[in-house]
């Protein structure tokens, strides 16, 4: 990332403008694969400054409280999610109460704090744009 700095119109330094590189990656071969406690894994691409695009696969009976809160060690999914449902369809239960379904073709936004399962018998495949980051990644242990 290089650095251009904006000016004012008096000609006075007001504070730096981040300028990307631009880069083209694939899921054909991602940055990371995570792979969830049984049904699906997580590829990641990563971009500069911190920008983690995610494609879930999650596989028929995959459930977060059961195959990804182990690995959260939460008691719920804390991540937020902005994405794009490419195939299949997922249940989405908030600790509200409050449920919605996703389906392919859907744009979707979930707030942290749900639980999710995979409905029917096919598989739900997802890309995030926000939300995979830490997702499905081991929290660090502390020291002891």
């Amino acid at each position: 990332m290089k650095n251009q700095t904006e000016t004012s119109p008096s000609g006075k330094l007001n504070r730096p403008i981040p300028t990307l590189n631009a880069s083209c990656k694939n899921f054909a071969a991602p940055d990371e694969r995570r792979k969830f406690h049984g049904h699906g894994h997580l590829d990641i691409l990563n971009f500069a400054d911190h920008v983690v695009i995610g494609k879930g696969v999650f596989e028929p009976g995959w459930k977060w409280s059961v195959d990804v809160k182990p690995i959260a060690g939460t008691t719920s999914c804390e991540a937020p999610h902005v994405g794009y449902c490419l195939e299949g369809s997922m249940k989405i239960v908030m600790n509200s109460g409050e449920t919605f379904i996703i389906k392919a073709g859907d744009a979707f936004q979930i707030p942290p704090g749900h639980d999710a399962l995979v409905m029917g018998g096919t598989r739900c495949v997802l890309l995030d744009f926000s939300g995979y980051e830490n997702y499905a990644k081991p929290k660090p242990q502390p020291r002891q």
